[in-house]
């Protein structure tokens, strides 16, 4: 039995000009709308991530409380829940399917907000790293809907640095001769083990690694259980054209590529009315505060918290127990903040 719901959405437009004629949205919901429909938090998922991977900073003694919130979780296009190269039919399946963008995604999103549940205000955009590239997106092209705004470990727009990493990543992906242009039938397995090995160096800190050599604590006696156990865990159990899929749509991650702000990101930026908390790791090599710091001087109300972790990207995983209490006690204070007007029901 599903543990998630469905929205089709007939003839979509993406972007790309490419329509899809029944794009559909994975989603799940925590906690209960209020009657003036003004608690709802919209948190969207990651790259590889499923709505499962949220459920770390949803809880009755969480900052978001389900009690108190409405709280919906959208997967995002290419995940393998909603439309995906892995679960469309031809011609759409496999290398056929379309670039979306996270454009496309918070489009489709706000078809659900809106149109399925009726909310025309949020009480919070939230997520985590392709999540955060969401939360921007959401507050950035809907102003007016979005009262505060929580990026994690995330950016409004990839940069040069970023997208260069997430080409290592392709290129290990895609050099195994099984993967056949996307045209498989078995799992390119050697490509997605190769890929989860480049993906270990990046996602965790060089201080990570230097200060962790004991990492039994973790459940892994070598650093080859490590990789093994963990790393080619989180990804060889993923569709390979659904993880390409989704490093496309990070690659092009820009909340001013689109026709509202034509390229011009300061004005982009600027056009955030939310309350906004954006929140980097001081260790993370793609996601690193120096870009967030410059894309803070451009937005209207934002603060910049770093998370003091030798985690890096993984610090807004929800993974280790310090990081988790930091970031949770810094959005308990954003949505009790002079913007919050929830309402009891």
């Amino acid at each position: 039995m599903l543990d998630h719901s469905i929205l089709h959405v007939r003839d979509f437009a993406l972007q790309s000009g490419l329509v899809l004629p029944d794009a559909y949205l994975a989603y799940k919901t925590y906690g209960r709308l209020n009657k003036y429909k003004d608690n709802a938090i919209v948190f969207p998922t990651w790259f590889c991530g499923q709505h499962r991977g949220n459920e770390w900073l949803i809880g009755s003694r969480r900052a978001l409380d389900p009690d108190k919130y409405f709280i919906i979780v959208p997967n995002m296009l290419g995940n393998g829940l909603s439309s995906s190269p892995s679960n469309m039919p031809a011609p759409l399946a496999k290398s056929g399917f379309p670039k979306t963008t996270i454009n496309d995604n918070v489009r489709l999103q706000h078809q659900l907000v809106s149109g399925h549940f009726g909310i025309d205000h949020l009480a919070l955009a939230i997520g985590w790293s392709m999540g955060a590239q969401q939360a921007y997106e959401w507050a950035s092209y809907y102003p007016n809907m979005v009262a505060r705004l929580a990026a994690l470990c995330g950016s409004a727009k990839t940069s040069r640095h970023n997208l260069v990493f997430l080409e290592g990543v392709k290129a290990a992906l895609t050099a195994d001769a099984d993967f056949n242009c996307g045209q498989y039938h078995e799992r390119p397995l050697v490509g997605l083990r190769a890929m989860s090995r480049v993906y270990a160096g990046w996602a965790l800190s060089q201080a990570f690694y230097r200060e962790q050599l004991d990492i039994s604590a973790l459940g892994f006696p070598t650093f080859d259980a490590f990789f093994e156990g963990f790393w080619e865990q989180l990804f060889v159990n993923v569709d390979a054209n659904d993880i390409l899929a989704m490093l496309s749509t990070w690659q092009a991650a820009d909340i001013c590529n689109n026709p509202k702000y034509r390229g011009n990101l300061p004005k982009a930026l600027a056009s955030i009315t939310a309350s906004a908390l954006v929140m980097p790791c001081r260790t993370d090599l793609y996601f690193p505060p120096e870009d967030s710091e410059i894309e803070v001087a451009s937005m209207r109300n934002a603060e910049l918290d770093v998370i003091p972790s030798i985690w890096g990207h993984a610090a807004g995983a929800g993974i280790n127990p310090a990081d988790v209490d930091y970031i949770d006690r810094a959005i308990g204070r954003l949505l009790n903040s002079s913007a919050n007007n929830i309402r009891n029901s």
